[in-house]
């Protein structure tokens, strides 16, 4: 493969709003009209607006964009916009030269069935994914013609969660051009006062947020505006790209005279408690901790690095121990000890000494804990007015011991016996997230992702913190008998400092006098009620001052919170009741206009005379992902043509690109994960005969090798057939062929020259088949291959791939003329190494075999050094398995 073809290496960024073309020029041609300021290639984003709403934690935000095409041809617009994962979107509407195109929810199934139908025709779709830790991102297009403007404006709801005694609206910023009038305001009304409000941008000075930024509350009223000028929006007094990007959070809270705050509104009320000062209820902790081989290195010194804070936190009432497990299980101690200042220096000399070892066995871990938590319990060996927890942390998913996750569960819940939570901290995207957040859920507890980055210690301690302060134990809400319909969840094991219980429901009788609520809980030193009493005249005097915000909160408060929490009871239920919390969820949802993961926005929208469909997908952590993401992913890996080697990276809107140049026959490898005991080789193959230029002769990938040691399959690909061999049992299928194959988590199908391998949840592969004319001189039939999704790989994944699966970024300045007058040169810094590239292109024929989308990519020179991890031939293997 020589160097001076195009392998590439791509790396995807979010955008504002983007439009299709190459990148910016650098210089405007002699004699063009004189165009605004901030116009990238014909379209200026002239006015970004994002206005919250806040009544009682409970958050109306909308999103407006307009923009202009100056150019003489039509262009194509892209509207992105990443809001909270916790959101709900509720409508969006699409406005060009005047005419509307709003959005209508509909159940998902049906809204597929429309989507299917637009694909069919070529046509194009928005979509909401995930998108880093605490957002999702929605994304739409649209063609605008020659000297139209457009809108688009997406609005979203959620309830405010009190996390860590503060209230926080969490905001994406990045409009990636600079814009006339970019302004973000937030209005807030809270009946009960507010106490404290700030906000904070992660993008700018202090300097110039003091200038741009305003903020006041008082009373009950609160307001945010931040307004940069344009030049306070530039990266640099002479620049024209924008510094504009990054978080924006504000963040409040509110008087707490009273443990609790009931409001009502057209017959629907909410009923918020938090009680302050009360004295803290000793906690009973088991540690359980994954030393299994997969924490190796970076992840268990930043495990021990947070147990060690913990340590420092823990207080001398509370009662702990440590259970570790890899292949097998370990203890601190026998039982529960107390945290005297004596035992706590042991604990930290426990810690310090950890060392990663061997396999996972979750079940015996849990089982050792719970029952050393119960037999405390039953023994006395720890306080009555006590409370105990259990915190799982975990990397990978279990392969010793009892390894099934419906049975783990079974025995889980079985032992605990409702009597205290399970909560299941994931580290990293290498395990199976739903099994774990089923497991907490149905023992009251909740599943928490922990990041893998250089904060992932800092993760750790954090959630330690949600938990640390239990002020309440057993949460009992209850309300006057037959007086309250449709309520949410009114019973909780803790109430931990800092957060806040919130309760919803449906008055049965709107005429009533008077209404009454009591909290009831176990305190740390007795039994406590709060009784909160109301008189409905009052309150409906009250209600006149908070008009201008929006009347109807409380209803769609209500339907929020009862459709999060149905959603979240149907993650671990089963048959007739999980199909029973399905149709209520989704009753509620289709009659709130809410996009949530049983529901779809389709927006018809004009393109080239056209109706086309779009469609609006809510995101989740685990399986509701592939339900709504009715559009193919992107791909973020992938080997094709000659052969172009292509990796997308999250949060970058450019590309980078590499090839190898070995003989045919030799053998690379691809992939290779100790962990899963996944591998993928690629053979080369050449030309039929040379061409005249020898430099440019053209290499691909005839064939590839795709193996499982774990799961005892091999997968042979070549253009003419496909070889599967599970163990010494052979099948062998022909491209023409539409079949899948279903076999111990394997799931194979071909269907028009493209094959797709599953291996459970989290690891997909696509190759697709390339055929040339039979009488065609030159050239071969041959294979791409694409990684669709690589989630459940391990940190230890490698090759000429795999590699590239761990975080990784680039950056390029310097772009200049080359030896090429239509491929600019740059410089591209990369894992410590300063590179010349040179711009291209390569296209991914996932969509289209015949044509390709094409992208555009920096090509490193000399088979991908300083880019590649060593030199390229330390991936050439002697064989295909």
């Amino acid at each position: 493969m020589a160097s001076a073809r195009w392998p590439c290496l791509i790396l995807a960024l979010l955008s504002g709003v983007a439009v299709s073309g190459f990148p910016r020029r650098l210089c405007r041609l002699l004699g063009k009209r004189s165009l605004p300021e901030g116009v990238v290639d014909g379209i200026e984003v002239y006015s970004t607006k994002v206005h919250c709403k806040v009544t009682s934690r409970f958050a109306h935000s909308v999103v407006t964009t307009r923009a202009v095409n100056h150019a003489d041809t039509a262009k194509e617009v892209s509207f992105d916009v990443e809001l909270p994962k916790t959101a709900f979107i509720t409508n969006f509407t699409l406005t060009i030269d005047g005419v509307t195109y709003p959005g209508n929810v509909k159940e998902k199934e049906v809204a597929k069935k429309q989507y299917e139908k637009a694909v069919s025709q070529g046509k194009t779709a928005g979509l909401v994914k995930a998108s880093g830790r605490k957002l999702e991102k929605f994304t739409i297009s649209v063609n605008v013609a020659a000297g139209s403007k457009v809108t688009f404006e997406l609005t979203y709801e959620e309830l405010l969660k009190r996390h860590k005694g503060k209230y926080e609206m969490y905001l994406k910023v990045q409009p990636k051009q600079l814009v006339k009038h970019f302004e973000i305001t937030a209005d807030i009304f809270e009946p009960q006062g507010i106490s404290t409000l700030d906000a904070e941008a992660s993008f700018i000075t202090n300097d110039l947020l003091s200038s741009a930024l305003t903020k006041s509350f008082s009373g009950k009223k609160g307001h945010v505006s931040f307004k940069p000028s344009l030049d306070q929006q530039r990266s640099c007094p002479t620049c024209t790209d924008s510094l504009l990007k990054g978080d924006f959070i504000i963040t409040y809270d509110v008087n707490r005279e009273s443990p609790a705050n009931v409001q009502i509104v057209n017959g629907y009320f909410v009923h918020f408690f938090a009680p302050q000062g009360l004295p803290v209820v000793p906690k009973n902790v088991v540690f359980v901790i994954d030393v299994s081989g997969s924490m190796h290195g970076r992840k268990m010194e930043q495990t021990k690095d947070a147990l060690l804070r913990i340590l420092e936190d823990v207080k001398e009432d509370d009662y702990l121990n440590f259970i570790l497990f890899s292949g097998g299980v370990t203890t601190w101690k026998d039982t529960l000890v107390q945290a005297t200042p004596e035992n706590i220096q042991e604990a930290r000399k426990f810690v310090m000494n950890i060392r990663d070892q061997g396999m996972t066995n979750i079940n015996d871990a849990l089982l050792r804990g719970i029952s050393m938590l119960n037999k405390a319990r039953e023994e006395y060996r720890v306080p009555e007015r006590s409370t105990s927890i259990v915190i799982m942390l975990t990397d990978g998913d279990a392969n010793v011991g009892e390894s099934r996750p419906e049975k783990i569960q079974e025995n889980v819940r079985n032992a605990i016996g409702g009597k205290f939570p399970l909560y299941n901290l994931g580290f990293g995207n290498n395990l199976n997230y739903n099994f774990l957040e089923r497991m907490a859920l149905e023992n009251h507890g909740l599943a928490r992702r922990i990041y893998e980055d250089s904060d992932a210690n800092v993760q750790l301690q954090g959630f330690y913190e949600e938990v640390a302060n239990p002020l309440l134990t057993d949460v009992e809400v209850e309300y006057p008998e037959n007086a309250i319909l449709d309520l949410t969840q009114n019973s909780y094991q803790h109430f931990y400092d800092g957060s806040e219980i919130v309760v919803a429901g449906r008055l049965a009788d709107e005429d009533m006098n008077s209404f009454k609520a009591d909290v009831k809980g176990h305190g740390a030193i007795n039994d406590l009620t709060f009784t909160e009493e109301l008189d409905m005249k009052e309150m409906e005097k009250a209600l006149k001052e908070r008009d201008y915000i929006f009347g109807n909160y409380i209803e769609r408060l209500w339907a929020y919170l009862t459709i999060e929490q149905l959603l979240e009871k149907r993650k671990s239920a089963h048959g007739e009741e999980k199909g029973d919390l399905t149709a209520q969820a989704l009753g509620l949802s289709l009659k709130y206009h809410f996009v949530t993961p049983l529901t779809s926005m389709v927006v018809t929208k004009p393109e080239d005379d056209e109706n086309k469909t779009a469609i609006a997908d809510k995101a989740g952590e685990g399986p509701v992902d592939a339900e709504a993401n009715s559009q193919p992913p992107q791909t973020p890996y992938y080997v094709d043509g000659d052969p172009h080697f292509i990796i997308q990276v999250p949060e970058k809107d450019d590309a980078i690109c590499f090839n190898i140049d070995e003989d045919p026959g030799t053998v690379l490898r691809l992939i290779q994960d100790p962990v899963t005991g996944l591998t993928v080789n690629g053979q080369i193959i050449g030309e039929k005969r040379s061409s005249l230029d020898s430099q440019t002769r053209k290499t691909y990938f005839g064939k590839l090798g795709i193996a499982n040691a774990q799961m005892d399959f091999q997968i042979e690909v070549t253009p003419e057939r496909i070889t599967l061999w599970h163990g010494a049992a052979q099948s062998t299928f022909s491209w023409l062929d539409t079949v899948t194959v279903t076999q111990d988590g394997l799931s194979v199908t071909i269907a028009r020259k493209n094959m797709v391998v599953s291996f459970g949840d989290g690891v997909t592969f696509v190759v697709v088949l390339h055929q040339v004319w039979k009488k065609q001189p030159i050239h071969h039939d041959f294979l791409g291959f694409y990684v669709v999704d690589s989630h459940r790989m391990s940190a230890q994944t490698h090759g000429l791939l795999g590699q590239f699966f761990h975080p990784f970024d680039f950056k390029v300045s310097d772009i200049h003329p080359g030896s090429d007058p239509t491929k600019p040169d740059a410089t591209v810094v990369v894992k410590n190494h300063r590179l010349t590239v040179t711009r291209g292109s390569q296209k991914d024929y996932r969509k289209d075999v015949s044509v390709g989308t094409k992208v555009a990519c920096w090509f490193v020179h000399n088979n991908g050094q300083g880019l590649i991890d060593g030199v390229h031939s330390d991936y050439i293997v002697p064989n295909l398995f």
